[in-house]
């Protein structure tokens, strides 16, 4: 084909009206991963009462996904720029809803630790070619900044739909109900995007590197695990092995790519300052917001003794100041700068998670329903330039690979987020002093979460079961403030990089045209 053939084809795929029809069924996996992650929060009370999951446990269920969907997001992206990243979408998308079963009818914490870990597998086909295929869907730029807008939004829009739908079944169901929401939109998904997604992938792909799939695996799970074990219970050996195994096969990993001919990553994308700036601000931001999101349905459900659907309404002002940025974000970044945009969007983060310092237990909803309004609004600017500045720097036959380094960098974010910033809470909340008179193995039970502290009362005379339940709120309220300090540092930080990384950055203005 003939580069004035070639610049014909892609202008024809500009005009082509099916491409906003597919872009409406991809949009459907993002939900369903935002939908299954936000859910999570909402029903880990109701799970902690049931399976009883020890503090360590239950970070294990909350950040296992990420941790192994962080671990394998490099390797389906490039898998699928091989096979083809239709194929890899809806082959993901099947398992995603099949895992999710097993989900809902985990019997013990750790079936459920296993079934999330299953879900990542499955989680991990979906997000890269999502993108993947937008980027070739979309060839005209301003087009494919409003459709990453859109697919952003979709994800916010997800984040708020969870929460309410997952409250509606908690009252009237059990906890597994919320994970069996996935399956309807898995079936709309996988029998729709039959017809409507066109199949693309790089058409000189060379083989799938068994050994970089292994490496790359290893290497981000040891770190991640040790970084989580160091934050959770300090330097100890087995954490040292595990940080030591997985920064080696890192460096293996690495070092493989710079030498094979059609390397699982090309490392050469990280010569790009705006991918590379962009890439670390997805990392650190989510890292800064992770751990408080994690542990916000808990605060709104055992501290202001919230249902759960008042729970999930409560945290709706952070998705739809999310779906409202990310709709005109790419406006704003060719109007401004993208480097204003995207640190603008952080400093504003970072200011509202200061603001929650100031939590107690009484704290009135204004404070909390503003606060993460600008959560939202400076997420849904910072995430979709920065997705667009990513995939707008690579050639459409990486955008796999590409989109997956930068799903990589927000399941990695997550998981080091739940590790570390979870980890400050669970280590404050353990330190409460327990009010007089309650048993020792009571006491042992409340000191494990706040939902055991919660269970754990209900043995107890009811003046007991108020001090003890109050010393407990107390304590994880004081974890949150400190935590969302933390977060609010990190964020700022972030956005004095973002200013310096992302300098001449721009968004592509047009099309090319014959």
């Amino acid at each position: 084909m003939t580069r004035t053939e070639q610049r014909s084809g892609e202008a024809e795929s500009v005009r082509r009206p099916g491409r906003w029809l597919a872009l409406t069924v991809l949009v459907l996996a993002v939900l369903l991963v935002a939908v299954d992650a936000t859910v999570l929060g909402l029903a880990t009370p109701y799970l902690s009462e049931d399976l009883k999951p020890s503090g360590t446990q239950l970070l294990w269920i909350g950040d296992v996904y990420s941790f192994v969907i962080a671990g394998l997001l490099v390797s389906m992206g490039s898998l699928g720029d091989r096979i083809g990243r239709k194929k890899l979408l809806l082959t993901g998308a099947t398992a995603f809803g099949a895992v999710s079963v097993l989900n809902a009818y985990a019997t013990t914490p750790e079936l459920m630790i296993a079934a999330r870990a299953l879900l990542g597998v499955a989680g991990a086909t979906l997000m890269p070619s999502t993108l993947a295929l937008i980027r070739n869907l979309f060839h005209d730029p301003r087009e494919r900044s409003l459709a990453i807008g859109i697919w952003g939004a979709m994800a916010s829009a997800g984040a708020a739909v969870g929460p309410v739908v997952g409250g509606f079944l908690l009252e009237h169901f059990w906890w597994g109900s919320v994970f069996l929401i996935n399956l309807p939109v898995m079936a709309v998904l996988v029998l729709v995007g039959i017809r409507l997604i066109p199949e693309s992938k790089n058409p000189a792909p060379g083989p799938w590197d068994l050994p970089s799939v292994a490496t790359s695996l290893v290497g981000v799970i040891g770190v991640v695990y040790a970084i989580k074990e160091a934050a959770a219970h300090g330097a100890r050996a087995d954490v040292f092995a595990a940080a030591a195994v997985g920064a080696a096969a890192l460096v293996w990993f690495v070092r493989r790519q710079l030498r094979l001919p059609a390397p699982l990553l090309d490392m050469r994308l990280f010569q790009h300052r705006g991918f590379s700036g962009a890439v670390l601000a997805d990392l650190l931001t989510i890292l800064g917001l992770a751990g408080l999101i994690f542990f916000l349905s808990q605060f709104l459900q055992l501290v202001q003794g919230r249902s759960p659907l008042e729970a999930g309404l409560a945290e709706l002002p952070a998705a739809l100041g999310a779906v409202g940025a990310g709709l005109v974000a790419g406006v704003a970044a060719r109007r401004f700068s993208v480097r204003s945009v995207v640190a603008g969007g952080l400093a504003a983060i970072g200011l509202a998670l200061a603001a929650l310092t100031v939590l107690d237990r009484t704290t009135g909803y204004p404070l909390l329903g503003g606060s993460l309004l600008v959560v939202g609004l400076g997420a849904g600017l910072a995430f979709t330039v920065t997705a667009d500045v990513i995939l707008s720097s690579v050639p459409k036959e990486q955008a796999g690979a590409a989109s997956a380094v930068s799903e990589t960098a927000y399941e990695l974010g997550a998981a080091l987020g739940i590790a570390l910033l979870g980890s400050v809470v669970t280590g404050v909340y353990r330190d409460f002093a327990t009010p007089r008179g309650v048993p020792a193995e009571t006491a042992a039970a409340a000191h494990e979460s706040l939902g055991g502290a919660v269970e754990a009362a209900t043995t107890l005379p009811e003046r007991s079961a108020e001090a003890l339940v109050g010393a407990a709120q107390h304590a994880f309220v004081e974890g949150l403030r400190i935590a969302a300090g933390c977060g609010a540092v990190v964020l700022l930080a972030t956005a004095v990089a973002a200013w310096v990384l992302l300098r001449g950055q721009r968004l592509e203005e047009g099309a090319e045209h014959p």
